[in-house]
């Protein structure tokens, strides 16, 4: 992992424009250009007030980032990792990883769910999600749903 990409955490409505801007723009380019899915990347989830962005930068680049959705299903806390992506050329040295770990962090405990890309499976295994379901194709990529956590 490169020493100088430094961590961010932060509710959607304090990030600075530019800095969404390329968040934004980094998941265009993994998910819509590189893996050639036109998709509804702005679904809105990025206002709820529950929504926290991790990202990694260097040299003021946004190298990887991740959406943290808080959810209220039923009276209960429970959270959802979405838009996980890392810049092509930066794969591979943990940025992933470190993110998925300190977004897990705030977790806690909690019912934790995620839509994983098939591919990924064990990658999230690894951080203690279990598959929670069929596969099924979401915008023509395959994906499982899993989950991590809700243990009272």
């Amino acid at each position: 992992m490169t020493a100088t990409a430094s961590l961010h955490r932060s509710w959607t409505q304090d990030i600075a424009l530019p800095t969404l801007y390329k968040i934004f723009q980094l998941r265009m380019e993994v998910f819509v250009v590189e893996q050639a899915c036109p998709y509804a990347e702005l679904d809105g989830r990025d206002l709820d007030p529950g929504t926290r962005h991790l990202w990694l930068e260097e040299d003021g680049e946004i190298i990887s980032t991740l959406r943290l959705l808080e959810e209220h299903e039923g009276g209960v806390t429970s959270f959802r990792i979405g838009r996980l992506c890392t810049e092509r050329s930066r794969r591979g040295q943990g940025h992933t990883s470190r993110l998925l770990q300190t977004a897990l962090a705030d977790v806690g405990s909690n019912l934790c769910r995620i839509h994983a890309q098939t591919y990924l499976v064990e990658m999230y295994a690894k951080h203690g999600f279990a598959i929670d379901g069929e596969e099924y194709l979401l915008d023509g990529v395959p994906h499982v749903p899993m989950k991590r956590g809700g243990y009272r």
